[in-house]
């Protein structure tokens, strides 16, 4: 069985992170998210989330294309997840591309191009612009 394993923090759900998900499932046969926890996305990231990691993570498990959802908790566990998970194939959006080359001597590193014209980011924006 090939394992992929993908991260991300996975806030306001949309069809830009499905889409992650589901050609990240075809590089293998069963796919592993790392979910970033709330201390981890404000401790380390200074990202505070809409939705609290439980109600992420039901979403996540509800994604036909995951497998498995586990907490991401720290920059640095992504060299031990690879080994623990027998991870194949690490996923990631093409927007990092490079930061994770060093995991190439454990699996193969893949950065997908990221959605066109989608983004937490922007969906965020875009409320704050709708607000009276």
């Amino acid at each position: 069985m090939k394992k992929v394993i993908t991260y991300g923090t996975y806030d306001l759900l949309h069809w830009g992170h499905v889409n992650l998900l589901r050609r990240a499932r075809e590089l293998g046969d069963y796919l592993v998210v790392a979910l970033s926890t709330d201390e981890f996305n404000w401790n380390m990231k200074r990202k505070k989330c809409y939705f609290p990691y439980d109600k992420r993570k039901m979403m996540l498990e509800a994604i036909r294309y995951v497998d498995e959802v586990i907490p991401e908790e720290n920059w640095e566990q992504k060299d031990t997840d690879v080994v623990k998970h027998g991870i194949d194939v690490f996923v990631m959006g093409d927007d990092w591309k490079g930061k994770f080359d060093f995991l190439k001597d454990k699996c193969e590193v893949v950065y997908l191009p990221r959605t066109p014209d989608i983004s937490t980011t922007q969906i965020k924006k875009e409320l704050e612009r709708r607000q009276p």
